[in-house]
């Protein structure tokens, strides 16, 4: 990688790097999964409480703090020439805060194609261009397969992130456009974010997506959707596989193919177990 400006982030910001980093820190657990995908365990030094892949990560690495009450001190102290940030996921106080002291690149990933480009860029920053592009095009390949044999009717779905309040996520959020992809039309597209929705009105969609996270959404709570929504089957899915970008964007399409698979075959009836 050549000295100078090697990338642009999602505020627009150039980010300047003098060599490859070797001391990063990363506050997305996307992100940190993305850095072990690209070889770079002995150059991530700290990540967030938050970074459960890969396993022995959080062991091995300095913890600093959450995805929302990032430690600066502890950050700082750990000298980072490259951080990595989500507009999303962190919060732009402390996240200025750390840009006094070390680069900084911001993310903002909504869709399938925004992961599939950082993927990219984050490569070419670490000096990992060429495992950056071969995970890149697996992601490509692998995304562009599931939408090819997607059913001609999609199932229409709602997928909840949260109870008491019942959130869902609207249609411009990554989890959105990957419900897209995998055959799934989301009944609240229209709405921006993540809507508080109230249970009855469930009932519009075919199937209810309850996810492993950030709620960890267990089986009784499927009775209690499929009770309040008549018509609509609640199901358990994997979080990680629909709103985990960077290196979960090329393993992701297997578990959604056989997901829909199964609700298509079961007209979206019965639970689905969570891996």
């Amino acid at each position: 990688m050549s000295a100078g400006l090697v990338a642009t982030d999602a505020l627009g910001r150039p980010l300047t790097l003098d060599a490859p980093p070797t001391r990063i820190v990363s506050l997305v657990p996307s992100l940190t999964e993305l850095l072990a995908a690209l070889s770079l365990d002995d150059e991530t030094v700290g990540l967030t409480r938050f970074c459960v892949h890969p396993a022995g990560w959080k062991v091995a690495k300095q913890i600093v703090g959450g995805t929302k009450n990032v430690r600066v001190d502890r950050v700082q102290a750990l000298r980072p020439d490259l951080v990595l940030a989500s507009k999303e996921e962190n919060v732009q106080e402390q996240v200025e805060a750390i840009a006094a002291f070390a680069p900084v690149y911001v993310t903002d990933i909504a869709t399938v194609a925004d992961s599939i480009r950082e993927i990219r860029a984050l490569g070419r920053i670490t000096d990992r261009a060429e495992q950056g592009e071969s995970l890149a095009r697996k992601a490509e390949t692998a995304f562009a397969a599931l939408e090819a044999d997607a059913p001609a009717e999609p199932l229409r779905a709602a997928y909840l992130i949260w109870r008491e309040p019942w959130m869902a996520v609207g249609g411009d959020t990554y989890v959105s456009d990957v419900m897209r992809r995998a055959g799934f039309a989301n009944v609240h597209a229209d709405e921006a974010r993540y809507p508080t929705v109230d249970l009855p009105d469930l009932s519009a969609a075919d199937v209810v997506l309850l996810s492993s996270e950030p709620y960890p959404f267990a089986e009784e709570h499927a009775a209690e959707v499929e009770a309040a929504a008549p018509g609509a089957r609640a199901v358990l899915v994997d979080g990680e596989a629909f709103s985990w970008y960077g290196a979960r964007t090329a393993e992701a399409p297997a578990y959604l193919r056989a997901l829909r698979e199964r609700l298509h075959k079961t007209g979206g009836a019965g639970l689905a177990d969570a891996p």
